[in-house]
Order: C-alpha cells, then sequence, then structure tokens
C-alpha cells in the first residue's frame, strides 16, 4: 500500500530532528501528523492523526512505530474526561480510538499532540529548551528569549490535562509558534511539516543562542583543587581497575551492564566546585531521571587517592546511595505503586576519572550514560542565567514508579538466558571460537572477541552487532600484558567479564622423535600456559565484581584419548583438562563454575585444520583431506562430524542456566568415541 503523504512528511521530519543530538535525546520526545485517509471498512474519508509511539526513538523511526488514531474519537475524549485524578485511565482509552490493524502502542504524550489544533506537532527534550525549562525563574527567561512567540506552561506531569493546557495556548495565542513546559521540555507546532520542523529549530537554536549571550563564565564554579582530570592513560587504566567493583555494587539487585564515559562534560563538571549540590538535585526532564534514577552516587575522593581507599569509599557510599534510596520510596509510595525496582544507582561518577552507567543490555547503560551528559548540559545552561530549579522529589517519584511506565517495562520481551552477561572468547576471529561468539551473543551475552588476528577478531565483532553486542581485542594468549588489556578493554566496554572461554590453541601434529623442544615450548604456552593466565586474569575480576561467573576450557578428546604421532597437542589438552578440575575446587566459594568441554576433531570451519594440522592428521590415517571429516565420524557410535556449532551448543548449555549447580564437568562433544569415554 502506498504511503500516506502526511506519513511519509512526518518520517522525514522526525529523522531530521532525531539525526542532531542538540535537537532531543535518544528515544525522546515524538512528532506527528494529521491528515484525511479512507475509511478501510467503509471507504468514506475519516480525520486521523499519526503519532510516534511509546518507546520509539525519533531518528530511527518507521512506519510501523506510529499509533494511528482517529481525531473524532480521540477529541471526543474530553468530554469523559474526570480530571487528573484519573489520568492513568486516559492512555487505556487511546487504544479505542485506534485506526486499522497494527501499529505502535500510543504514548502518554498522545492527547498533547491530538488536542492541539494544528496539522503537525514536535515535542522534544532539547538540552537548551530544557535548561530554560529547569531553571528557578523559567518563565520570564521564557519570555526575555522568544518575546510573545513562545509560551510557559508550568510543570505538569505527562497527560491528558498536559494536552489540554497546550491546546488552551493554542486557541489563546494564536501568534504562538510552540511553548516552554516547565521542568520537561518543548512542543512547537505548524500547518505544514516544514513550519512545525522551522518553529521547532528556531526555538531550540534561539534558547542555544540566548544562553550563549546570557551565561555567565564557569556556570559550575571554580575548579575544586585535587578533582581534574588525570591524563587520557591514567584515567582509563583507573577506570578499568574500578568498572569491575563498581558493576558488582551496581548489581547488587539486579545484574547489569555497564558502560563507561569519560567526555568533557562529564570531566569538567566533576572538576568543578558545585559538582556535588547540583549532582544531589538529581536531574529533571522525565526523559532523563528514567534512565539515570533519581540521583547518581558519586565518589567524593579525588583521582589520585590510593586504590583501596576509593574502592573502600565506594563501597560505604553504596550503603548509603542504598538506605536513602529505600527512604526516598518509602516516602512517597502509596498503596497502590509498583513495588520498588532495585535500590542500586544507575550513574555512579567518579571525579578526574568519568562516570559509569548501567542497565539491563549496553545499549540501555550507554543511552543512560548519554543522558546524564544531557543532564549536565541543562544544568549548565540553567545554572548560567538562573539557578537550577529541577522539579520536587514527589513528582519524580510519581514519573519514575508511574503504573503507565510499569505497563511499559510489562510489554518488553522476556529477556534472553544470556543476557546482562558478558562474555569473553579466546581465539574468536574463526573457527571453534567464532561459532562459540556467534552462539553466546546469540542468546543475549555481550562478547569479548579476542584473537592474535586482529582483522578476524574485528570483522566478527562486526559480525555481532557492533559496539552495543561486542568489542574486538588483539590477544596473544602467551602474554600476560596482552591478556590484561584485554580485560581492561571488557571492562572499560561492558563493566567486566562474567563468563570466559578458553579456546585459542595451535597444533603440531609430529611423532615423539619428531617432535622438538621448541614444538613442546611452543604448544604448552599457547594452551596450557595461555589458558592458566587467561583464567587467572578472569578469577580476578569476577572476584572483584562478586557476581560468581563460568569458565569454559575447549579442551578435547585428545585429553583422555591416546591418538598416534600428537605427544605435544594431546599433552597439552590434558593439562587444560584437568586446570578445569583444579580451579573448580579453588574458585567455587566465589561463584565461580569451572567446565569443560571435550570435542573430537572439528575439521570443516577449524582454523586450526585450515591451517596444516588437517593435512597432517589426514597422513597419519592415510585418507585424503578433504575426506578426514568423514573418516571421524565414520570412527565415531553415532556416525556424525563434529562441527563448531556443535561446540557453541555445548558452552551455551554449560552457562545458560539449566546447569548451575554444575561444576568440574567435561562434556564430550565427540559423536561418541568410546575411547575417550570419561572414567
Amino acid at each position: 500500500m502506498e504511503q500516506h503523504t502526511s506519513v511519509s512528511e512526518l518520517l522525514d521530519r522526525a529523522h531530521a530532528l532525531g539525526a542532531d543530538p542538540r535537537n532531543t535525546n535518544y528515544a525522546g520526545g515524538n512528532a506527528s501528523a494529521k491528515g484525511t485517509a479512507p475509511d478501510p471498512a467503509t471507504g468514506d474519508p475519516v480525520d486521523l492523526m499519526w503519532v510516534k509511539g511509546s518507546g520509539g526513538d525519533l531518528g530511527t523511526l518507521r512506519e510501523s512505530g506510529l499509533a494511528v488514531l482517529r481525531l473524532d474519537r480521540l477529541r471526543a475524549l474530553t468530554g469523559v474526561y474526570a480530571g487528573v485524578a484519573h489520568e492513568d485511565g486516559m492512555v487505556a482509552a487511546f487504544d479505542y480510538c485506534l485506526h486499522g490493524k497494527g501499529g505502535a502502542a500510543p504514548s502518554i504524550d498522545t492527547a498533547m499532540h491530538g488536542l492541539v489544533e494544528a496539522a503537525h506537532v514536535d515535542h522534544l527534550h532539547p538540552d537548551s529548551g530544557i535548561a530554560l525549562a529547569c531553571a528557578a525563574d523559567g518563565e520570564k527567561l521564557t519570555a526575555e528569549c522568544f518575546g510573545d512567540t513562545v509560551a510557559w506552561v508550568p510543570w505538569r506531569r505527562p497527560g491528558f490535562q498536559l494536552g489540554l493546557d497546550i491546546a488552551a495556548v493554542r486557541r489563546a495565542r494564536p501568534e504562538a509558534i510552540g511553548c516552554v513546559l516547565g521542568g520537561h521540555g518543548i512542543t512547537a507546532w505548524g500547518e505544514t511539516s516544514e513550519e512545525c520542523a522551522r518553529n521547532s529549530l528556531h526555538m531550540i537554536r534561539r534558547a542555544e543562542r540566548f544562553l550563549a549571550e546570557r551565561g555567565k563564565e564557569e556556570p559550575f564554579g571554580p575548579d575544586l583543587p585535587g578533582f581534574g582530570p588525570l591524563s587520557s592513560a591514567e584515567r582509563h587504566a583507573r577506570a578499568a581497575a574500578l568498572a569491575p567493583v563498581i558493576r558488582g555494587l551496581a548489581s547488587q539487585d539486579h545484574p547489569q551492564v555497564g558502560h563507561f564515559t569519560d567526555s568533557p562534560p562529564v570531566l569538567d563538571f566533576l572538576a568543578r566546585a558545585e559538582h556535588p549540590r547540583l549532582a544531589a538535585l538529581g536531574t529533571s526532564c522525565p526523559d532523563h531521571f528514567l534512565r539515570t534514577k533519581v540521583r547518581p552516587m558519586v565518589l567524593d575522593l579525588p583521582p589520585t587517592a590510593p586504590l583501596e581507599e576509593a574502592i573502600g569509599r565506594l563501597r560505604e557510599l553504596h550503603a548509603e546511595y542504598r538506605t536513602e534510596y529505600e527512604a526516598y520510596y518509602a516516602r512517597h509510595a502509596e498503596p497502590g505503586s509498583p513495588a520498588m525496582r532495585g535500590a542500586d544507582p544507575a550513574i555512579v561518577l567518579v571525579p578526574g576519572v568519568g562516570m559509569f552507567s548501567f542497565g539491563r543490555d549496553k545499549q540501555t547503560a550507554r543511552v543512560a550514560g548519554e543522558f546524564y551528559v544531557n543532564a549536565i548540559n541543562v544544568m549548565r545552561g540553567a545554572e548560567a542565567v538562573s539557578s537550577y530549579a529541577p522539579i520536587e522529589e514527589s513528582e519524580k517519584f510519581r514519573i519514575e514508579y508511574w503504573e503507565l511506565e510499569e505497563a511499559k517495562l510489562r510489554r518488553m520481551p522476556a529477556p534472553k538466558p544470556l543476557a546482562t552477561r558478558v562474555a569473553l572468547v579466546t581465539g574468536a576471529g574463526s573457527g571453534i571460537g567464532r561459532a562459540i561468539a556467534r552462539r553466546l551473543a546469540a542468546e543475549g551475552a555481550c562478547v569479548v572477541v579476542a584473537d592474535l588476528n586482529a582483522q578476524g577478531a574485528a570483522a566478527v565483532a562486526e559480525e555481532l552487532g557492533g559496539r552495543d553486542k561486542a568489542v574486538a581485542v588483539t590477544v596473544d594468549v602467551t602474554s600476560e600484558e596482552q591478556i590484561a588489556a584485554a580485560f581492561e578493554a571488557a571492562a572499560l566496554a561492558f563493566g567486566g567479564v562474567d563468563l570466559v572461554v578458553n579456546n585459542a590453541g595451535i597444533s603440531l601434529s609430529k611423532p615423539l622423535l619428531e617432535t622438538t623442544a621448541d614444538d613442546w615450548d611452543v604448544q604448552h604456552a599457547v594452551m596450557a600456559r595461555g589458558s592458566f593466565l587467561v583464567s587467572r586474569e578472569a578469577a580476578r575480576v569476577m572476584r572483584e565484581q562478586g557476581m560468581g561467573g563460568d569458565i569454559v576450557y575447549i579442551a578435547s578428546k585428545n585429553a583422555v584419548f591416546a591418538g598416534p604421532n600428537n605427544i605435544a597437542y594431546s599433552a597439552t589438552k590434558a593439562d587444560q583438562a584437568h586446570q578445569v578440575r583444579l580451579l573448580a575446587a579453588e574458585l567455587g566459594e566465589d561463584g565461580i563454575r569451572v567446565n569443560g568441554v571435550n570435542p573430537d576433531g572439528v575439521v570443516r570451519g577449524s582454523g586450526i585444520f585450515a591451517g596444516g594440522w588437517g593435512a597432517r592428521r589426514a597422513a597419519v590415517y592415510g585418507v585424503p583431506e578433504e575426506k578426514l571429516g568423514e573418516f571421524y565420524a565414520q570412527r565415531t557410535l553415532l556416525k556424525r562430524e563434529v562441527l563448531p556449532e556443535h561446540v557453541a551448543s555445548a558452552v551455551f548449555a554449560l552457562t545458560g542456566g539449566d546447569l548451575a549447580q554444575t561444576t568440574g564437568l567435561h562434556i564430550p562433544v565427540d559423536a561418541g568415541v568410546a575411547a575417550a569415554f570419561l572414567r
């Protein structure tokens, strides 16, 4: 079906506005268009409104993300609206105004768009507009900035009454192109899509100029001695050291994925004298504090404080934060309020280092950080021309624990088995490691793709979905420094590591008398020593997090099966197999499970076999190399070839939750090699 002109114009405008973060934050705000279309049942013309639905993002909006409503039914709701005490029921009523099949669920802002007498309406959350909206004398500043062309609407929780308020402004002030909503954002309108966009951008850019021209220098106060930023290298080293500890603290109620930011606005804010006061006031715009919580947790030590002192203080502050958050909930909760969702912070600020933000997945964590940067920009603007005055704490609670927000959370799909878990897979640039990385990512994990081949690792990370799903690190597992750097990268990207797969390996297939001491040393350096070094670093990080974890060794049936001409490889696989048992015994008290997978020869898709190992093993058994997989399959009980995906499935079986009480186990993935049965 051909797209309606109003829809095309709306999507073009939404994409243009949403592409610039100065205009609105991710998933923030909404836009609408009104038009006439045939009724699908009668063919009669009917007046409709298309509006961004609940949970969408303007910059990436598609037609399927629009709610489509009949204007006559929507506006008829004014006759049954029973006042602000009955706001929540109005959203349910929107469902009875929907037109046709499909489409997104209507958001709380639907009334704002439908009741305003204008063909096109934008509601946005620009930092410049919110700075005016959150200034102590915002109404006066709005008049000074815009004159009679923009109205001021005092704070009101989003809903039907706010829509009525804005519609009344539109009727009473025909010269106005929009309004500033106290404590919230801006709304603009126009009779064409172009006019609406022009009015929105005029308000945003004019507010930016006003703040720049009228604003005082150093709105966050003078430098706070000793709280300036460390050098880039020092910041990242300190952040990597703190990240697992902070992630563990932020995951007391629910496991979280982390994100680290050391952008200039964050570092400057934390280096200034007023940051403790302003951070304590919390964010203001509903879109901000829904993602950042009512306020952040702020370390009150300079960045040069000893690491152990900083960690100890973070633990103290976390306990205080939880107590204060529980008191905040108790102050405002009513008998019908949703249960407290958790008392851990979503934002942790560390002066001189940066900001750690947390969420149910990497994107949520990253966006929470972006929203707090928006909040910093808002504070700067408000303090530059006035003083920052966010909405009352009770109003924040009403938004945070709104039943409508709870309903939005209930509509979210169930999390995947490995959601919130961070996996590091060695040798993940090809073969078995790549298959494991793919499977873990498909099951919800964030994946650190570690490989000696930087290009291969980067390709796999990109395939898995990029920065919100996976990162690539170049690692030689014989190097302690490179292993430590890989775990630091994991900490900076995702907050830490929960699941490590020792898969990196090489194979030197030679008879005993042809195996040199160098062959032996290289084989053991990569697999026995390398997996030991990786596991040691993994255990250190997992202990700091205090969240348990999984370490999985990709060993081999050769760990228990004595095959010919394979002394170095098989001996190091036996070494790995016993590491599983030793580490399971040692790390169990930390909740860290250690298990292994014993595959048969994986020929197809294997990097080792493609590198010459296959040709040598085929020569040992007297079969053509292209028939080696078939040869291996025929010697098994099931007569089936083992593929990389089968090994990946075993890794998931060990880590996906169904075997949560299992540690010290080796799972054979060999289609049944009787000589390799575990005894």
